[in-house]
């Protein structure tokens, strides 16, 4: 029996009695998302994934509204002393975890302790805390050993790992390890016994929540649950997952395959369902290759396949040619080391992107790497990372290179991913994935452009002058440092090759047009929606 056949079945079995099962239904949320979730670790796991799940849990310190301004969600206010090096944090009244115990400092103070050994903007807090201490149950400070005045959008950040408060128990664990329960504060509770990975997941409506009164903006503001029950169900069929959205039986689709999108839109369910941009910052795609293991260890090797990247090829494979409404060309070219819109995007070393076969074979021939073996990894199970690998297997094999593509889903991916092993051994040489745009807005956690070899995302690069000009957009008294900085990191990543831009696409997402409320923004986000 397919996932459609029970759904169905299940529907037929509610007839008995219509009014109650309609009623019930309408309290009910039922959402696809574009993956599996992996892990309920939101720390130990940057898969976008992830962070959606943990973002109905968990609460944060401070949200970030849909225009990057850090604001106050689990935290009355902060005050700031002693020239910037010392920090202190109310939090609100009433806070309380899923288990019914307080919130208290010291849980905020374990959290950021833990979250702070993973992330990459968090590692930068942690070099300059001095001490962290719990001065009551409302209260905590942050004593620096340097000033540090991008405290609150570290907080904020909604890239991954995003900063999630969990009890102390929870984040005393191990950070390398993951934790087994998801309890945290937010508007949801996770229905854990009702987990069934690769199938489903469950959340219900928190009744211990107090929204902020501010009105929701992305992260930020008041978070309103106005469902009782929320429940995930995973459909790497697109087919599936269409013929489901437009019966009716679920009701939000997060990333439906581009050759869907007319169907939605002028085919006979078109007026009931709508087809929306809600991530403006687009999906950044990049080609990460292994820095440890021939021949993505040499660099002369990288910058072959930048000379070679057509980036619309990818593009056009992953989201095609059809537009939609407000955006009639879903795809863009051109896209360098940060998000195209963001402050610290530049022009620097952009003629690298040669579109250029010939001069790429002839590079590749010159670094003694013609006819290399490449293991490249695939996730069949997500349509975008599948449709841009399959373009550059093809193009790595046109370049000159021996090809060996190993599809798997997305999870065993990453598993594998983790390996350093040399190819022989299990290894590999590379992968395609996306980033949101956000997530290269700048250095802060742009984790994939970052060079610190062992502890760096899977690829470990070691490129210290990028690292270097990093701490100085930290360090940077104005804009205009930072837009050095960031210039200059560009710059160098033509050069040394962290990882190859493949082209950016805005992905629209899929609903019933009878829920409203949706935000804009990333990541997709629950609270504020409703049915009617």
């Amino acid at each position: 029996m397919t996932r459609r056949d029970l759904f169905l079945a299940a529907g037929a079995g509610a007839l008995a009695a219509p009014g109650l099962a309609e009623a019930q239904a309408a309290r009910v949320l039922r959402y696809v998302p574009h993956a599996n979730l992996p892990n309920i670790d939101p720390f130990t796991n940057t898969a976008f994934v992830a962070r959606d799940h943990a973002m109905l849990v968990f609460d944060q310190l401070y949200g970030m509204d849909e225009n990057f301004v850090p604001r106050p969600q689990m935290v009355q206010g902060h005050v700031v002393e002693n020239d910037g090096l010392l920090w202190r944090f109310t939090l609100r009244e009433g806070l309380r975890f899923h288990d019914g115990a307080p919130v208290r400092g010291r849980d905020c103070v374990a959290s950021i302790r833990r979250w702070g050994r993973r992330d990459a903007f968090g590692q930068v807090l942690m070099a300059r805390v001095a001490e962290m201490t719990e001065e009551s149950d409302r209260v905590f400070s942050i004593r620096l050993n340097q000033p540090f005045p991008k405290m609150l959008q570290c907080f904020a950040k909604v890239t991954t790992s995003c900063l999630f408060v969990m009890p102390e128990r929870l984040a005393n664990v191990d950070p390398f390890q993951n934790i087994t329960e998801a309890v945290g504060s937010g508007p949801y509770r996770f229905v854990q016994n009702e987990w069934v990975p690769g199938s489903r997941l469950a959340y219900v409506r928190n009744p211990d929540y107090v929204p902020r009164q501010e009105a929701p903006s992305m992260t930020a503001g008041g978070k309103v649950a106005h469902f009782d029950r929320i429940e995930w169900l995973i459909m790497p069929d697109p087919a599936t997952a269409s013929a489901a959205l437009q019966s009716g039986e679920i009701d939000w689709w997060e990333q439906p395959t581009a050759d869907l999108f007319p169907l939605f839109l002028r085919g006979a369910n078109a007026r009931n369902i709508r087809v929306d941009i809600i991530n403006n910052t687009g999906l950044i795609g990049i080609f990460r290759p292994n820095h440890v293991t021939a021949p993505f260890n040499n660099p002369a090797v990288r910058r072959a396949v930048l000379t070679a990247i057509n980036q619309m090829d990818f593009m056009t494979a992953v989201i095609g040619t059809s537009g939609v409404e407000g955006r009639a060309d879903l795809r863009r070219e051109g896209i360098g080391y940060f998000a195209p819109e963001s402050p610290s995007a530049s022009d620097v070393g952009m003629e690298r992107l040669r579109k250029n076969l010939d001069a790429a074979r002839a590079e590749l021939q010159a670094a003694g790497a013609m006819g290399a073996r490449l293991v490249l990894l695939n996730a069949t199970d997500l349509s975008s990372i599948n449709a841009a690998t399959l373009v550059g297997a093809d193009l790595f094999r046109r370049m000159g290179f021996n090809v060996e593509l190993v599809s798997t889903d997305w999870g065993t991916l990453v598993a594998r991913r983790a390996s350093r092993n040399p190819l022989e051994q299990g290894g590999w040489s590379g992968f395609f994935t996306f980033w949101s745009g956000v997530d290269h807005w700048d250095p802060s956690s742009h984790a994939s452009i970052r060079g610190h070899g062992e502890s760096a995302w899977p690829g470990w690069p070691t490129i210290p002058a990028i690292e270097a000009q990093r701490d100085a957009w930290f360090n940077a008294p104005n804009e205009a440092a930072e837009r050095a900085a960031t210039r200059e990191m560009q710059r160098i990543a033509f050069e040394e090759v962290p990882y190859v831009p493949t082209g950016m696409y805005y992905q629209p997402t899929a609903y019933r047009r009878n829920l409203t409320g949706i935000l804009k923004g990333q990541p997709p986000l629950f609270w504020n929606v409703r049915r009617g």
